[in-house]
């Protein structure tokens, strides 16, 4: 319809970032680019110099892409300084780094004159396969129980989202891992969106994916865009109901991940130094847990749940962590969850092949199931 976009994705693709803004906003003057301010300046020169090339005055803004910082605070700064620029009605937002960046470039697009258009240039793989498709914006809040993820929003399609893989050869391996999480989910529920051998694609490339081989890297961010594509298409605000699953598969990993996430004590490792998880080591948990909760429920045999857990340890992200805590306090944060619906918990689980279903008030015991399968001592 007509929120639709491009999607471009490969080696180089950043330098044509001038070219689809112009298109995005045939007659705008400036331009406001979100960048994480650790993100390499070649990088940051490339998509500045391919916007000026087109005619834009470019306005730079550093953000500090930390889960406590997503946040309303932030927020402000970012639209005030969008502001200050006179960025009118029709100029771009662009955003230039990972999730974070994406998700605030976004929500600001979308409140600022009420609605400007947002181009999505993500730089770690999380953002290419996850966080830069499908239109969700948002920031994290801060409560009396510690911090909500995402829970202030909203939906605002990008104008393009250009994926260039020469990006991921400076991000940190950790961080590079961390994107692997998203891609296990897609392939555990490919199979009903157009890709039933994604998952096995993975494992069978593992080592390629690894040693960040560029053709294989363009293979993996596409065909995981495609898959989530195809179900936000067909839901785009999440509003099909549980028996029909809809984008809310898109959450599996997601409501056992949100509630350990934030912990700040909590490492991949077991080392303090590498506390707090990073998303995609707090997804593969979640993965871990909401097969482990199937499984109890008779939706997986045991062969699957290892086969699952063994490709998330073979990429080299957490299936166990040490320092939970009570099974009750993570059920209790799991019910803070977006994914609640009506004060009914919603947890995701994958069923075999490579299906997924939402489970609507799953049993108190699987879920502890779940959460025993990722505590570790």
């Amino acid at each position: 319809g007509e929120r639709s976009y491009d999607v471009t994705i490969g080696a180089g693709v950043l330098d044509e970032l001038g070219h689809w803004a112009r298109l995005a906003s045939r007659k705008g003057r400036r331009a406001c680019l979100l960048v994480d301010d650790r993100l390499p300046g070649e990088t940051l020169d490339r998509a500045r110099g391919s916007l000026a090339a087109t005619g834009f005055d470019v306005t730079t803004i550093p953000v500090h892409a930390d889960e406590t910082d997503k946040s309303l605070e932030q927020l402000q700064k970012v639209l005030v300084a969008i502001a200050e620029s006179r960025l009118e009605r029709g100029e771009p937002v662009v955003a230039l780094g990972g999730g974070i960046v994406g998700d605030l470039a976004g929500f600001a697009a979308a409140v600022y004159r009420r609605g400007v258009p947002v181009l999505q240039c993500p730089t770690t793989l999380l953002a290419m396969v996850d966080a830069s498709v499908g239109g969700k914006t948002g920031a994290n809040l801060q409560a009396a129980g510690g911090l909500l993820k995402n829970l202030v929003g909203a939906f605002h399609q990008p104008k393009a989202v250009l994926a260039d893989v020469s990006t991921l050869a400076t991000l940190p391996q950790r961080e590079f891992v961390s994107g692997l999480a998203e891609c296990v989910k897609h392939g555990l529920l490919s199979a009903e969106f157009g890709d039933p051998g994604l998952f096995g694609w993975i494992a069978e490339n593992a080592d390629r994916i690894l040693a960040k081989d560029p053709g294989v890297l363009t293979s993996l961010v596409t065909r995981n865009v495609a898959v989530k594509a195809d179900v936000v298409s067909g839901d785009e605000r999440e509003e099909l109901p549980s028996s029909a699953g809809g984008r809310a598969l898109l959450n599996l990993g997601h409501t056992f991940g949100h509630a350990i996430e934030t912990l700040p004590g909590l490492s991949p490792d077991g080392d303090p130094a590498n506390a707090p998880l990073t998303h995609g080591e707090a997804v593969s948990l979640g993965v871990v847990a909401a097969s482990a909760a199937s499984a109890f429920l008779g939706h997986l045999n045991s062969g699957e749940v290892a086969g699952i857990g063994a490709l998330l340890a073979r990429l080299g992200l957490p299936t166990r962590v040490s320092g939970l805590p009570s099974t009750g306090e993570v059920v209790d944060r799991m019910g803070h969850d977006k994914k609640t619906s009506h004060g009914v918990l919603r947890v995701i689980l994958p069923v075999s092949g490579n299906r997924c279903r939402v489970q609507e008030s799953p049993a108190p015991q699987a879920v502890e199931a779940g959460v025993a399968a990722i505590r570790q001592g």
